[in-house]
C-alpha cells in the first residue's frame, strides 16, 4: 500500500473502478478551490460545491449552492456594482462535531491526519474518508457520502459515520443551515460580490428538522431550506439530547450521545429547497416541509439516485475503452455537463450558464456557449436542446428592445444576458496581468445572435421537429436575419455589401489600432455566417409554408421585396482575402503587424493572457496579427470544408479548398488560445489535416483540470462549453458525422490515440449505436417501431431500420465494404 494511503481508510483499500471515479488524496490548499467545483454534485436544478461540511468561505474554501436560472441584481453606486448574478444560496452543508468540551471540528482546527475524497461518477455520490486528531490526541473517523438527487430535483443528502477510534465520553454533532452566505467565488467580478440575501427567518419543527427562508435582496425571489438531521448507532439503540440554536442567520441543532471507543454514531443528513419560480406548488417553505416529509432514509436516497444516473448513462455513455487513460476524462465531462444540463431543466426558465452551476464565473451570465453544447445534446437528449431554445425565444422581445436601441429592426440577444434578457455585458473588467480595470467592449459581439440561429437550425436538421421550427425557430431565424440584413450597407461600384464596426469571435481585436472599441469590418466569420442565415432563414419560411396545419398564429412571414433583397446580400457581402488565397479575418487584417512569438515566450512563457501582456506593457493588441482564439477557424468548426467551399463561392468568389490547410496553419500558429474554447475549435479543425496535434489539443483540453487543478480557472466554474465541445468532438468529429439533406453521414477518420470509440446517438427517435474502430464501423438500431433513417458510409448510401446492425469495413479512402449482421437483424431489416 503507498506511503499515503491509510489502513483503515475504506476508499483507500476499495472504491469505484478508476474509468469512474474522480479521486483526490490528501491535497494541498492552492489546489482546493479547483478541488471543489471538480466535486460538485447537482441534478440540472440544483447543485452544491464540493466544499467540506466543516468548512466555512475562507481563502481556501468556498461552500456554494445555486439553482437553475436564480438570479440577483446588487443595488448600489455606479459599476462595477449593479450586475446580475447567480445567487450563492444557503448553504445546507454544515455538519461537524467534537468531543464534549472540545473544539468543533473544522479545517485548521486539530490535525488531518488522512482525507480521501472519490466522485462516484457512475452513481453520482461523493464519497469522503477523513482522519483527525485533536489536540488531546483523540483520534476521530469520519466516513461520509453525499448525493444531490437526480430522482428528485428538490433533494439532497449527506450520511456523515463518526468513529471514535482511541476515545470514549460524549459526542456532541452540530447540523444546520447557513443563510449568511455572500458571493464571493469569483473576487475579480467585484459588481456581484457581496451579500444578495435578506429577510432571513429560521425555526424548528421538531427535535430533527430545521428550517430557513430567505429573499433576494433585487428580485425578491424567496428560497427556503428544510433539513432533517437523523442519528443512529450501528447494532445499539441509544438515546441522544438535541438543543436548536437560532442566530439571526443560521439554525441548527446539536445532538449529544454517549459513545465507546471503536463505536460508530451515522448521522443522516436529508434537504428539501424550493424557491418562488418553481412550479405546482404554494410557497416554498410549505413546499420544501412537504419534500421532506415524503424524503425516505438514505439508502433509499441513494438508490432512486443511482438508478436516475444509471439510465443518463445509458443515454450519453461515450467509450474510448475501460483501460484507456482518457476515459475517465470523457466521463467526467459528461457527468458535469449533465450536473447543469439535465432532464430536470427541460421544465425550468433556464438558459447554459458559462460555468454551469459550479461557481460564479462569469457572473453565471448566458453568452454564446450553446453553439458548443447543443450539437452534443441534439443527438442525445434533443427535447433539453429545445427546452433551451425556448428559453431564448421567451426572450425574444428584449432582443427586439435591444436592436431598437442601437437603431436597428429584428433582434439583436446580447452577449452576456441572465434573467430577463437584457444585456449585462460589463463596461469595464480587471487585466488578469495587472488587476487594474480597463475597458470592456466584447459587449460587442453582435454574432451571439448568429449563434443562436445556427443552434435553431442544426436542432431543426438532427430532429426534424417542425412543431418547434414553425413555432419558435422560424421567428428566431427571420428576426437574426433582420438584424443583419438592416446591418449591411450597399456598395453600388461593386454590387458588394459590407458590415461594419462589428466584432468577432477573436476578443483580442475590438477595432483598428488607435481606433480601440469600434469594431472591424467584413469580418470574414460574421459575413459568411450572415449569409448562411439568410438562406436558412428563407429555406425555414418555405418549409413551415408546406405545412399550413403547422403555421404559428403569430404573422412571421417575410415579404417578397424583403426576401429578394436578402437573398442579394447572401450573394453579395464582401469578404477579404490574404495572399495565396487565405481568408483574412477582416478588412485591414493583412495590414498588422506580426507580433515576436519567441520573444514573448521567452519573457512569458505561457501567453494565455497575450492581450493582457500586451496592455501591461502599454502597448495594443489591435496592431498585431494575433488571436485570442478561432476566429477565421470557426467557420471550419461549423461547416465542413464542402459547406464553406460552397458558402464562400455562393458569394462569388473563386475559392480553394486546397487553400484550408495552409489558412489553418496560418491562423493557429497565430493564436493564443486564451479561451478554453479555443483548443476544442482547433482541435476539430486539425482532425482531418493533422490528426496528431488535434489528439494532442483534445486531451490539453480534457486534461486542463485533472492535471493542473492550481492553475485552473475552474475553481469558478466548470465551462460548459469547453467541456461538451470536447465530448462532440469525439462524438461527431472523429466519427465524421453530421446531418444534412436528411442523410445521417459518417466519415470515420479516428487518431492514432485511439484505437476504439462507442456512443449511443438518437436521430429522429431512433436510438442507434455507433462502434467506431479504424478497420471497422458497427451501426446499431434500437428494435422499435420507427420508420428507417438513411445512413450514409462515405460514399455508400443506405436505409438502416429498427432493430438492424450493419458492419463496415473500411478500406482507407475509398468506398467501404457493408455486410448485413444476421445475428443482430433479419436480412430484410436493412435495406439499401
Amino acid at each position: 500500500m503507498p506511503a499515503d494511503t491509510d489502513p483503515g481508510c475504506e476508499l483507500c483499500t476499495g472504491s469505484p473502478p478508476e474509468a469512474w471515479a474522480l479521486a483526490y488524496l490528501d491535497g494541498e490548499p492552492a489546489a482546493e478551490g479547483t478541488r471543489e467545483a471538480m466535486l460538485t454534485l447537482g441534478n440540472g436544478y440544483l447543485a452544491t460545491r464540493g466544499a467540506d461540511p466543516e468548512a466555512s468561505a475562507d481563502d481556501v474554501h468556498y461552500p456554494g449552492t445555486y439553482l437553475a436560472g436564480f438570479h440577483n441584481r446588487l443595488s448600489g453606486p455606479d459599476p462595477p456594482y449593479g450586475d446580475e448574478s447567480i445567487v450563492n444560496l444557503p448553504n445546507w452543508l454544515p455538519l461537524t462535531f467534537r468531543p464534549a468540551g472540545g473544539e468543533w471540528y473544522a479545517p485548521g482546527r486539530g490535525r488531518r491526519r488522512h482525507e480521501h475524497r472519490v466522485l462516484d461518477l457512475r452513481r453520482g455520490v461523493y464519497l469522503r474518508d477523513l482522519l483527525v486528531v485533536d489536540h488531546e490526541r483523540r483520534r476521530t473517523r469520519i466516513r461520509q457520502r453525499r448525493l444531490v438527487s437526480m430522482a428528485n430535483p428538490h433533494v439532497a443528502a449527506l450520511e456523515t459515520n463518526i468513529i471514535a477510534e482511541n476515545w470514549s465520553g460524549r459526542l456532541e454533532i452540530r447540523s444546520g443551515i447557513d443563510g449568511g452566505v455572500v458571493n464571493a467565488n469569483a473576487a475579480a467580478d467585484t459588481g456581484t460580490c457581496g451579500r444578495h440575501l435578506t429577510d432571513v427567518a429560521t425555526g424548528a419543527d421538531d427535535p430533527e428538522t430545521v428550517w430557513l427562508t430567505a429573499a433576494t435582496t433585487g428580485s425578491h425571489q424567496r428560497i427556503a431550506v428544510t433539513a432533517r438531521t437523523r442519528i443512529s448507532m450501528l447494532g445499539a439503540a441509544r438515546s441522544h439530547a438535541t438543543h436548536t440554536v437560532q442566530r439571526p442567520d443560521d439554525v441548527s441543532q446539536v445532538f449529544g450521545i454517549d459513545v465507546a471507543a471503536g463505536e460508530q454514531v451515522s448521522v443522516a443528513k436529508t434537504v428539501a429547497v424550493f424557491s418562488a419560480r418553481d412550479r405546482a406548488m404554494h410557497e416554498p417553505l410549505s413546499a420544501a416541509r412537504e419534500e421532506l416529509r415524503c424524503a425516505g432514509a438514505f439508502e433509499l436516497l441513494l438508490g432512486e439516485h443511482a438508478a436516475a444516473w444509471a439510465r443518463l448513462w445509458d443515454r450519453f455513455r461515450l467509450d474510448v475503452g475501460e483501460e484507456h487513460v482518457w476515459q475517465l476524462g470523457v466521463r467526467l465531462q459528461t457527468f458535469h455537463l449533465l450536473q447543469t444540463l439535465s432532464p430536470h431543466t427541460i421544465d425550468l426558465d433556464a438558459g447554459v450558464p458559462a460555468r454551469g452551476l459550479h461557481g460564479e464565473g462569469y457572473h453565471g451570465h448566458i453568452f454564446w456557449d450553446e453553439l458548443f453544447i447543443y450539437p452534443y445534446l441534439n443527438l442525445r437528449l434533443p427535447q433539453l436542446t429545445r427546452a433551451l431554445l425556448e428559453y431564448r425565444h421567451r426572450r425574444l422581445a428584449a432582443a427586439r428592445r435591444q436592436a431598437a436601441a442601437a437603431g436597428m429592426v429584428g433582434a439583436l440577444f446580447p452577449w452576456q444576458s441572465g434573467s430577463s434578457g437584457r444585456d449585462e455585458s460589463p463596461d469595464r473588467v480587471r487585466n488578469p496581468a495587472t488587476g487594474k480595470w480597463v475597458d470592456d467592449h466584447t459587449g460587442r459581439q453582435q454574432h451571439v445572435n448568429l449563434a443562436v440561429a445556427y443552434c435553431v437550425w442544426r436542432y431543426w436538421e438532427t430532429t426534424g421537429d417542425l412543431s418547434f421550427l414553425a413555432g419558435h425557430g422560424l421567428e428566431l431565424l427571420i428576426e437574426t436575419a433582420r438584424f443583419w440584413a438592416g446591418l449591411a450597407t450597399y456598395d453600388p461600384s461593386d454590387d458588394r455589401y459590407d458590415i461594419r464596426g462589428v466584432l468577432g469571435p477573436d476578443e483580442y481585436h475590438d477595432g483598428y489600432p488607435g481606433r480601440p472599441g469600434q469594431g472591424m469590418d467584413n469580418c470574414a466569420y460574421i459575413n459568411v455566417m450572415v449569409a448562411w442565415v439568410l438562406a436558412r432563414a428563407r429555406e425555414a419560411c418555405a418549409i413551415v409554408g408546406r405545412h399550413p396545419g403547422a403555421a404559428p398564429w403569430r404573422d412571421v412571414a417575410i415579404g417578397d421585396g424583403e426576401g429578394r433583397r436578402w437573398s442579394h446580400i447572401a450573394r453579395r457581402l464582401r469578404l477579404a482575402f490574404l495572399d495565396h488565397g487565405i481568408l483574412a479575418q477582416f478588412d485591414g487584417y493583412g495590414d498588422l503587424a506580426e507580433l515576436d512569438w519567441d520573444r514573448y515566450r521567452r519573457r512569458y512563457g505561457d501567453l494565455r493572457m497575450l492581450g493582457g501582456l500586451l496592455q501591461a506593457e502599454g502597448n495594443d493588441p489591435n496592431r498585431y496579427k494575433i488571436s485570442k482564439q478561432a476566429d477565421v477557424l470557426m467557420l471550419l468548426y461549423l461547416f465542413s470544408a464542402e459547406e464553406l467551399t460552397g458558402l464562400v463561392r455562393g458569394l462569388g468568389y473563386d475559392f480553394d479548398p486546397a487553400r484550408i490547410p495552409a489558412t489553418v496553419d496560418y491562423y493557429l500558429s497565430r493564436t493564443a488560445h486564451g479561451s478554453t474554447l479555443s483548443r476544442i475549435a482547433h482541435a476539430w479543425v486539425l482532425a482531418r489535416t493533422d490528426r496528431r496535434r488535434s489528439w494532442e489539443m483534445l486531451l490539453e483540453a480534457l486534461g486542463t483540470d485533472l492535471t493542473d487543478p492550481e492553475h485552473s480557472s475552474t475553481r469558478e466554474g466548470i465551462h460548459l462549453g469547453a467541456t461538451a465541445g470536447s465530448l462532440d468532438i469525439l462524438q461527431r468529429c472523429y466519427t465524421g458525422l453530421e446531418i444534412r439533406g436528411d442523410v445521417l453521414r459518417l466519415n470515420p477518420l479516428l487518431p492514432d490515440g485511439l484505437d476504439r470509440l462507442e456512443c449511443v446517438i438518437r436521430y429522429r427517435n431512433l436510438l442507434i449505436t455507433l462502434t467506431i474502430e479504424h478497420q471497422e464501423v458497427r451501426i446499431s438500431a434500437a428494435p422499435g417501431a420507427d420508420p428507417p433513417v438513411r445512413v450514409a458510409v462515405r460514399d455508400r448510401s443506405m436505409l438502416l431500420s429498427p432493430g438492424a446492425t450493419v458492419t463496415i469495413a473500411m478500406r482507407g479512402k475509398e468506398t467501404p465494404a457493408v455486410r448485413p449482421d444476421r445475428s443482430h437483424a433479419p436480412q430484410e431489416a436493412l435495406r439499401r
